[in-house]
């Protein structure tokens, strides 16, 4: 299995960082889905009756949820490539 981290020859190494965290955040989400449905079937199959409260599975799937937001967000809103690009184009745009 070839190792991601390591930028390949002729590729942008910005572009890569970005492809390779997008893609990681797709296979997370897969996970999460995959997951949570699971937890959340037990829950349902295993209750008995009325219960009162937030059901167990909430807390997996909100305190995953954060951590998600926050993966998805360094890949698609925040990179730090774009960050420094927008600084410097400000500061040429000064001069």
């Amino acid at each position: 299995m070839p190792d991601y981290k390591e930028v390949p020859a002729g590729k942008d190494p910005q572009v890569w960082d970005i492809a390779r965290k997008r893609a990681g955040f797709k296979s997370t989400v897969i996970i999460y889905v995959i997951v949570n449905a699971f937890l959340w079937t037990l829950w349902f199959m295993g209750k008995d009756g009325e219960q009162n409260g937030i059901p167990w599975p909430a807390w997996c799937t909100v305190g995953w949820g954060i951590g998600l937001a926050f993966q998805f967000a360094g890949a698609y809103i925040t990179t730090r490539s774009n960050h420094v690009e927008i600084e410097y184009q400000r500061l040429k745009n000064k001069s």
